[in-house]
């Protein structure tokens, strides 16, 4: 079964860095016929930069619970933090892409709310 959750979670990350680095938006294109429309999944005041929360927050929950040893841990974290950010600064080079500080946040709170909760249910089953 982990090895099924292990493909999960490298077809995920495979996806997001696609999706990251396409230039326009697939997911657009997909639901709107328009690679310039970004979908809005969630209403809410931040618009689109909620669908990056909910997409590293998935992402990281995945990769963070299958990687509780402590090195792997920690490789996982540190590598779901740096895919974040490069993912979203080599917006600033990719043609239709556009860098947004907000977006960045929301992909690097992803993470680190995945890493609270993972915290969360480690505490829990050691007493």
């Amino acid at each position: 079964m982990t090895i099924f959750f292990k493909l999960i979670f490298y077809i995920s990350i495979l996806i997001l860095i696609i999706i990251s680095v396409y230039p326009g938006s697939l997911i657009g294109f997909l639901l709107y016929n328009d690679f310039s429309q970004q979908p809005n999944f969630v209403r809410n005041p931040y618009g689109s930069d909620i669908n990056h929360f909910i997409s590293y927050l998935y992402v990281s929950l995945l990769g963070l619970f299958l990687h509780l040893k402590k090195r792997d841990f920690n490789k996982t974290l540190y590598g779901l933090l740096f895919l974040s950010v490069i993912l979203e600064l080599l917006q600033l080079i990719i043609p239709n892409r556009s860098f947004e500080i907000m977006d960045l946040i929301f992909n690097i709170l992803g993470v680190i709310v995945a890493y609270l909760i993972t915290k969360i249910y480690l505490l829990i089953i050691k007493i």
